[in-house]
């Protein structure tokens, strides 16, 4: 089989036509339709067939689809491991951090990667998770760090581990705390509330958790930045909910308090990764720390 055609027939089929193929790998759409038609006339079968103006995958389409899938996205890990093969020179560490993640926690997960022995530069994003993920599918990324696992309709082949599992607790400035007298949670009630965004795992967990105690809260803030977050807590807006994990290390320049735990409220921090094989040293470094 000729490569060549199948990656023509592969960008054909991921861009949804012939056109817009043609445009994002600037070869003509002759040339395109030509080197389709090879391939099929090589396979014996159809890949495609017209629907109106629309190029639609056959069943052979489909499967030949699947092959192309993999077998593309192993040439791109073969070139990322054969990147980082050579000795002596500084190891590049591209990293996704989903905007939920309190950014002391991710720097905890990140910092095995700082201590490695090789001279490391770390390219560090910060976006929502979807752009992460379509980021980490394309081989942009080594590695994502979120409060989530991979979705299982997105269709990204990703493995998730879990980095860590914490309860959550409820910090406010110690002014603000007083001003309920009430037993935790049910001074949750009485006071301002800032919570996560709405897209963050966290803020579903915490969302389902408040309904099971059917706790009437006051939403004054929602964020996409936990840290952000936390400054507008320091300044008595509202109290906010944290990992346990982070609560004394945040309470301990004296302006904020912890006002309640629950334990039986978790969070869970993931590893997200496409590569069946970890080769990457900062991926493994990082990975060690799976609990899973």
């Amino acid at each position: 089989m000729n490569f060549k055609h199948l990656y023509y027939f592969w960008k054909v089929a991921k861009h949804g036509g012939v056109m817009r193929a043609s445009e994002a790998i600037h070869i003509s759409p002759q040339t395109l339709s030509g080197q389709i038609k090879q391939l099929e006339s090589r396979v014996g079968t159809r890949l495609f067939r017209r629907q109106g103006r629309q190029l639609e995958l056959t069943d052979a389409g489909k499967l030949a689809l699947g092959y192309a899938e993999e077998m593309f996205a192993l040439g791109t890990e073969l070139d990322q491991v054969l990147r980082d093969f050579p000795q002596g020179r500084t190891l590049e560490f591209r990293v996704g951090v989903s905007d939920a993640l309190p950014k002391a926690l991710a720097y905890r997960f990140l910092r095995p990667a700082v201590a490695l022995e090789e001279t490391v530069r770390i390219v560090c994003r910060e976006w929502r998770l979807d752009r992460l993920l379509a980021e980490l599918a394309l081989h942009h990324l080594d590695l994502v760090i979120s409060d989530a696992p991979v979705p299982a309709n997105l269709g990204i082949k990703a493995h998730s581990r879990v980095l860590a599992d914490s309860s959550v607790s409820f910090l406010a400035h110690p002014d603000l705390a007083q001003k309920s007298s009430l037993p935790f949670p049910r001074n949750l009630e009485r006071l301002p509330m800032l919570l996560p965004g709405e897209d963050s795992a966290t803020r579903k967990i915490l969302s389902e958790w408040l309904d099971q105690q059917r706790l009437k809260v006051s939403v004054v803030g929602e964020f996409d930045d936990a840290a952000l977050m936390a400054a507008f807590g320091r300044e008595a807006v509202g109290v906010f909910p944290v990992p346990t994990l982070l609560a004394q290390e945040l309470s301990q320049t004296g302006d904020l308090a912890s006002i309640g735990c629950v334990e039986s409220l978790r969070i869970r921090y993931y590893a997200l990764t496409v590569q069946r094989r970890i080769t990457h040293p900062c991926v493994q470094a990082i990975t060690s720390l799976s609990k899973d």
